[in-house]
Formats: structure tokens, sequence, C-alpha cells
């Protein structure tokens, strides 16, 4: 038994830490939070953890197959999710039209509460984290994994989401990258508030 919980765990992992190094929302929002300081940068990044452990827990209830059941509901949290996305894309757009010093200014301000707030707000408005979550638990966990082993494949969640993460602020916090970002401010901001609009565009779009 507790060599195929390892091995479940194993995988478990390889896959989850795919999702979370794979670009998206999650990986933009802490990217921007990250080039106006390093506090804000972690909190965006302990946030997605907190975040992607509460939509773990929650598949592991049952909630993908209750989504799957109430299309409203996820209809609901996709349109949310995506007027979300969008909403954070164009906020960015327009501070790319500000003068570079004062939004740098704004930028560095950014708390670390604040951007754990964040980080729960772009990974709990994704309703695409409920359906990944879901369909692996479902698939790599079956019914008869033993409560260790489910236990085991929570921690897994939100330790790799905080490293990973945690990796990527301090990264893009480091004091070269951000006086690289502080030349480009305005042309990268207008690049990620364009992402950060197509991926809403996409989410609200898709089916």
């Amino acid at each position: 038994m507790v060599a195929v919980a390892v091995s479940q765990l194993w995988v478990l992992s390889l896959v989850v830490l795919l999702a979370f190094v794979s670009p998206g929302p999650d990986f933009v929002a802490v990217v921007s939070f990250a080039l106006g300081g390093r506090r804000g940068g972690i909190g965006v990044a302990l946030g997605i953890a907190l975040a992607s452990f509460a939509w773990a827990l929650l598949a592991m209830a049952g909630l993908g197959l209750v989504l799957g059941r109430l299309v409203w509901l996820y209809e609901a949290i996709r349109i949310g999710g995506a007027l979300y996305l969008v909403w954070l894309g164009v906020k960015m757009l327009r501070g790319a039209l500000k003068p570079a010093v004062g939004a740098a200014v704004a930028a560095v301000e950014a708390s670390f509460l604040a951007g754990v707030r964040r980080g729960l707000a772009v990974s709990a408005t994704n309703p695409k984290a409920a359906a990944f979550f879901g369909s692996v638990f479902v698939s790599i966990l079956p019914t008869d994994t033993t409560l260790a082993t489910r236990a085991s494949a929570l921690a897994v969640v939100a330790v790799l989401g905080a490293v990973w993460f945690t990796v990527v602020a301090l990264l893009f916090s480091d004091e070269r990258v951000r006086s690289l970002y502080a030349r480009g401010r305005r042309a990268l901001d207008a690049v990620m508030g364009t992402i950060l609009v197509a991926l809403g565009a996409r989410l609200a779009v898709s089916a």
C-alpha cells in the first residue's frame, strides 16, 4: 500500500507541477506584483498556493462532480473569473499609460497582504482550476485511497504552489530585473495587460 501511495503522489506531483509551470493568470499575477516589490510578489505566490489547496480540498469533496451537474454554477464561476481577468488586464493597460515614476512608486507600495488577496482572487475565480483538480484527483487517487495519502496529496499541492510561485516572485523582484522593468515598464505592462485580457476573453468564450 505504501509503494502504491508513493507512486500516486509522484504522478500527482508531476502533473500539478506542470500545471503550475504553464504560463497563465497565476503566473502573470505573480510577475506583475513581484516587479513592484518582493513582499507583494511573495504574497501573491502564497495566495495562489492557498487557493490551489482549497480547490484541491474541494475537489476531494466532490466539487468537480457538482460543477459537472450544475452547469449554471460552473458558468457563473467561469464568467465571473473571465470578467475579473479582463478587469485586471484593463487596469494594467491603463497603468501603462501613466508616467513611469508615479506608477513605479505605486507598485513598490504593494503590501504582502495585498498580494495574498490578489493571489487568492485570481485563483479563486478560475473555474479551470476546479475542473483540473477534480479530474486529476479522480483519475490519480481512486476512491479507496487512504486518508494519509489524500492528506499528503493536499500537502503536495500547497507546497509545490508555494515553492514554484515564490521562486518566480524572487526572480522577478531581483533588483536587476526590476531595473530593466523600470526602463521598459510601460511596454511590459501593456504586454501583460493584453495577456490578461486575452486570457479572460478566452475563458469567457470557452465551453
